[in-house]
């Protein structure tokens, strides 16, 4: 879904201007100096936002977000890892939001609200502070990776000018069995699990607030998600009502941790920052995550690791803007990740890095 800093959308004519040489090699000025677990980063975009970028199963390839801004909506595109041979996936119709692979890294999953209206959905009344918009036309689709056979996943029919609900930010299991996702279908933002064929509905949390971003370990065995804050019935209560007008509030999100089958849950983070993005470490014992824990003002997110106890909380980006959405290349040697550094204004690119333990 639309995040901190970031929109995006369908203009694949401005790539050609836009990117940079691909594999022009390392740009250390990149870094900072504390920045002692990254290494040999590379740029992979240059303008517009470009962000939640994901590896292919194979790490041959990427999904990604992109919008020049504008107002235009956001689309998705992938390209390999060098940042070279962009290739629009989706309608261009619409936004669109969450892509991932498939483990036969022919095909993707994204949602998008295309079907419900070709136009661009409003953008959400911020009369009443900070919040995003839940559009309760968003459906899970499935497409080769050059945008042809496409076709809904979740639901499994969709019709023009009829809401099916909120239904995004899905993700696929280590094991390529399962997709993880979000949903409002029973009436409130929760985590749910299915076959890659869209069989197998399974819920997964039943607490009131909002359960997304969610993502498996890589033993497949745990899941890891950002879920609302709401330490008391004001803050209940603002929720429920901000939801029935397909809004949240995400200025306070803590993250969780449980067993695949959303058993055993444990929040991990007690900080009130804006916690999210979460993602398993190679080895399956930390959480690499964005949050803006560090700024007082909570305007500045960076990356942290965090145990999955919840101790061992260690900065890793100092990028000063917005660092975000990292995720593991599959060998566990490189690290992906969306940021504003290098950028003009706040454009959000996408950064690759050889991981340093």
């Amino acid at each position: 879904m639309r995040t901190f800093g970031t929109v995006f959308v369908a203009c694949l004519a401005t790539w050609a201007l836009a990117q940079p040489p691909a594999g022009e090699g390392p740009l250390p000025e990149l870094l900072d100096s504390r920045e002692g677990h990254l290494k040999n980063v590379r740029q992979l975009t240059a303008g517009g936002d470009n962000a939640e970028a994901y590896w292919s199963f194979d790490g041959k390839q990427i999904v990604f977000q992109y919008t020049k801004g504008g107002g235009e909506p956001d689309q998705i595109y992938t390209m390999r890892p060098d940042g070279s041979k962009k290739t629009l996936v989706s309608t261009g119709k619409g936004r669109c939001t969450c892509s991932y692979f498939l483990k036969n890294g022919k095909e993707v999953i994204f949602a998008s609200t295309h079907a419900y209206s070709p136009a661009t959905p409003p953008e959400p009344d911020r009369s009443q502070g900070y919040v995003w918009p839940i559009y309760p036309y968003y459906a899970i689709y499935k497409a080769n990776t050059d945008g042809k056979n496409l076709r809904p996943l979740f639901p499994a029919k969709v019709e023009p000018g009829k809401e099916c609900g909120y239904n995004a930010e899905a993700t696929v299991s280590p094991d390529g069995k399962r997709i993880i996702f979000t949903s409002t279908r029973d009436g409130d933002l929760e985590l749910y699990s299915m076959k890659t064929d869209g069989t197998d509905l399974k819920r997964l949390t039943n607490r009131v607030g909002y359960d997304g971003g969610a993502y498996y370990s890589p033993d497949n065995k745990k899941i890891v998600w950002r879920a609302s804050a709401l330490p008391d019935e004001k803050a209940v209560e603002d929720y429920k009502r901000l939801l029935k007008q397909n809004l949240v509030r995400p200025t306070s999100m803590e993250l969780w941790v449980a067993n695949a089958d959303g058993k055993n849950a444990k929040q991990v983070t007690h900080n009130g920052a804006a916690n999210f993005a979460p993602f398993f470490t190679p080895d399956g014992k930390k959480i690499i995550f964005a949050s803006n824990i560090g700024d007082p003002k909570r305007r500045i997110f960076e990356l942290y690791l965090i145990n999955l106890d919840g101790t061992g909380m260690e900065r890793v980006t100092y990028g000063g803007q917005f660092d975000s959405f990292p995720m593991f290349s599959p060998n566990g040697k490189q690290l992906l990740w969306a940021s504003n550094r290098h950028g003009k204004g706040h454009e959000t690119n996408i950064f690759i890095a050889d991981w340093v333990k």
